[in-house]
């Protein structure tokens, strides 16, 4: 029988972090959801609130935490250029001080903690598909550098306390994702994709649109992050987790046209600074170390992401206004009360 434990979830209320709060919670661990709501969301986490073994924190991930926990994982940060590119030091900040804040929460603790990397790590590749061991083609003074060398410091930061200190550390390269509960303003191509239709608005590509990517169904990516944080201590390299099944941009929109029966017409634009041509994961290390592929075909996970935007559009729910001032609030505490919940506080150094 799987041990209960208490698990830190950074970013919980986004659009990944919602879903692995889920599974966690599911299967009766203790969980503190933090999350700043820059791009998270309460009603993404708003079903689980009433769960005995559920904690939301209202947390800026740049400010330290201390919590009594197990386990760590560190999710926090926007994934879309979007998003990541409207403040591009904050990006920064979160990515390197948000994964420093999660390792000496991890060192003070000796809990086993998780980075959420990314794809993006190996910039506009010059080889494909993208391995592991590849160092990647990434332009660090160009306007997407923000997000990728933020990442990759944050994998320098993971292995170092690694060395340094004998964290157990996992690092997952996560590659495009998919699914319900993705923000309609994040700029995502599938999101993106299936709105237009969905208004039967010109659906948008960009370049000539034969660039590819490989989309991996929510359901699939939350399965190989448990399992690459699951597995026996020893799988410290960084792990691949996305379809390799790959893509063109106008395979998927042309997909997105015909499960929709939109009237849409397609647009071209001119391809934007610094992005991938191609891009698809070789995931060998993930099938042999953790028997982990995903399972979900595009055209499945693609009805599900229509049935929720349909209902999105047809609900246009209002967001949560939330204070940008984050962190001018006290640092927060998280200790674990004796019924397994979260009690907050301010944190002494």
């Amino acid at each position: 029988m799987t041990r209960q434990k208490t698990i830190l979830v950074t970013g919980g209320a986004g659009f990944l972090g919602s879903f692995l709060c889920e599974s966690l919670v599911a299967d009766g661990h203790s969980v503190i959801c933090l999350d700043n709501f820059h791009t998270g969301a309460r009603e993404k986490i708003a079903h689980l609130m009433d769960e005995e073994n559920f904690e939301l924190v209202w947390h800026d991930v740049t400010v330290p935490v201390h919590a009594d926990v197990d386990e760590i994982y560190n999710l926090a940060c926007p994934a879309s250029p979007v998003h990541y590119q409207s403040d591009p030091v904050k990006t920064v900040k979160t990515n390197v001080m948000g994964a420093l804040n999660a390792l000496e929460l991890a060192r003070h603790t000796q809990a086993k903690v998780f980075q959420a990397s990314t794809s993006e790590i190996y910039g506009d590749p010059a080889v494909h598909p993208q391995d592991e061991t590849y160092w990647g083609n990434v332009n660090s003074i160009g306007p997407r550098s923000c997000y990728d060398e933020g990442k990759r410091c944050a994998e320098t930061l993971f292995y170092d306390y690694h060395r340094q200190y004998g964290l157990e550390i996992r690092v997952a390269r996560i590659f495009n994702t998919y699914g319900p509960r993705m923000n309609a303003d994040d700029g995502r191509v599938v999101s993106n994709f299936v709105l237009q239709a969905l208004k039967n608005e010109p659906v948008t590509l960009y370049g000539n649109g034969m660039q590819t990517r490989s989309f991996c169904y929510v359901d699939d990516l939350i399965r190989g992050i448990r399992a690459l944080m699951d597995h026996e201590p020893g799988v410290l390299h960084p792990v691949n987790l996305g379809n390799p099944v790959e893509f063109t941009m106008r395979g998927l929109a042309d997909l997105v046209l015909e499960l929709t029966g939109s009237r849409s017409e397609l647009v071209f634009r001119p391809l934007p600074q610094d992005d991938p041509r191609q891009r698809r994961p070789d995931i060998t290390r993930a099938t042999e170390a953790l028997g982990w592929q995903p399972e979900v075909p595009l055209r499945r996970g693609l009805e599900k992401v229509i049935d929720y935007f349909d209902g999105v559009l047809s609900r246009r729910p209002a967001r949560v206004e939330v204070p940008a001032a984050l962190t001018a609030r006290p640092p927060l505490a998280v200790r674990r009360r004796a019924n397994g919940g979260a009690a907050v506080g301010p944190l002494s150094l």
